[in-house]
């Protein structure tokens, strides 16, 4: 499992949060995600989903929501 994080430029709402975790969330071979502190940390396994996927598409997601990025990501 990797463990990646994006950087937003507030705090996520709470429905906003629970539509993150709906549309990256169940995606095959994601592990968990979560909205906090201004980060999106994603677990996942690099076998199931590749990772320049999977941050393109939640960075696609995050600014539909209404939100935009900050600094760019970080891994574990």
């Amino acid at each position: 499992m990797k463990k990646t994080y994006l950087n937003v430029e507030k705090e996520f709402c709470g429905e906003c949060s629970l539509a993150l975790m709906h549309f990256i969330g169940n995606m095959r071979g994601v592990d968990s995600i979560t909205a906090e502190d201004g980060k999106v940390a994603i677990t996942f396994n690099e076998s199931e989903v590749r990772e320049d996927a999977l941050l393109k598409l939640t960075r696609e997601t995050v600014e539909k929501l209404g939100y935009k990025m900050a600094a760019e990501e970080t891994a574990e």
